[in-house]
């Protein structure tokens, strides 16, 4: 039988079509291959943790809001994984497409900055501010100096250097290392940011801490511990959220499109042993202890129906030429 060229090419246009609305989807749902990044893993022989690495080109994470170190995809702990894609629309340069314990520092300069001048975020870059509105941590702002990234990668960490020269008139080595503890199921964040240049650095730092340990939801199957009695106010608590002995609880589930928001959690004193806090998963019975080596300035608490993430905010201060340094530990456990 002769093939029938005009059938053979409505066929070959329907497999085109086809396929990119197959990828088209994809993009949509956000399913991108984890392989289309570069990434590394790391492991202690108790923990094994799969990172992205930061590329302004390739990397996972491309936004402005989070430093590009330290985005931790998976971390596995006897069975139980501790984070994932707790968003539901994926693009590279979204303000929180990103998981793990990320950190976000203050902007620097931005009310200073002319339109059409340059701020500063610490581990991205310098950024072009393009109109006289207020900041939005939610906007993604051209990056006018991404600076340089230098990754160091070993079988249980990996270590981070952002180099930025005369950015938005500040210079700064900014070092993160992702490091998991020898003999121990922990792992830790060490910081450090030295002032090169002659403006000082002074600003806030804090981590998000996007857990969804098992992909359980946010619910009465969730509770966040503290080592004070605290007190909240703010969406949410009262009705869905509750603090009670020390701890954050939830009532019910916490339905999709809805969140739990405090400015401030109450209750902590100036001293880094109040730097203690815990998320527990009580149907898989899985949990983690953060602690930091600093006092917190400020204790944040937002949730969906995916997350629940206690936020601590520290203080960072550099004067020319000084070097600051930092930590905050992440001990898993099951119970």
């Amino acid at each position: 039988m002769k093939a029938n060229p005009l059938l053979f090419r409505f066929v070959r246009q329907v497999s085109v079509m086809s396929l990119c609305a197959g990828l088209l989807v994809v993009l949509c749902c956000g399913l991108i291959s984890s392989d289309n990044f570069p990434q590394t893993t790391i492991s202690n022989g108790l923990i094994e943790a799969r990172l992205y690495l930061p590329d302004p080109a390739t990397g996972y994470y491309r936004g402005t809001r989070f430093d590009w170190s330290g985005v931790v995809a998976r971390l596995e702990f006897k069975g139980h994984n501790y984070f994932g894609q707790w968003f539901e629309k994926y693009d590279p340069k979204l303000h929180d497409a990103i998981m793990g314990p990320v950190e976000e520092f203050s902007a620097l300069g931005f009310d200073e900055a002319p339109v059409g001048g340059a701020f500063l975020k610490i581990g991205v870059g310098s950024l072009v501010k393009p109109d006289d509105k207020s900041f939005s941590f939610a906007k993604t702002y051209e990056i006018e100096n991404p600076g340089t990234w230098k990754v160091r990668k070993f079988r249980d960490k990996v270590e981070f250097t952002h180099t930025l020269t005369d950015a938005a008139g500040y210079s700064y080595i900014y070092k993160k290392t992702v490091r998991l503890a020898a003999g121990r199921p922990a792992m830790v964040l060490e910081h450090s940011l030295t002032n090169t240049g002659q403006k000082s650095i002074e600003t806030s730092v804090y981590n998000h801490n996007f857990f969804m340990i098992d992909q359980v939801p946010t619910g009465p199957d969730v509770k966040i511990s503290f080592p004070f009695e605290i007190t909240a106010e703010g969406k949410g608590f009262g009705t869905v959220a509750d603090t009670k002995d020390k701890a954050i609880i939830f009532n019910k589930e916490l339905p999709k499109n809805e969140y739990v928001y405090t400015a401030g959690v109450q209750g902590f004193k100036n001293t880094a042993d109040d730097y203690d806090i815990s998320i527990e998963n009580l149907k898989t019975n899985a949990g983690v202890r953060i602690t930091g080596d600093v006092p917190m300035q400020k204790l944040v608490f937002w949730a969906c129906s995916t997350t629940s993430c206690p936020e601590p905010y520290i203080r960072i201060a550099a004067k020319s030429g000084e070097k600051v340094s930092w930590k905050i530990e992440y001990e898993f456990y099951t119970f």
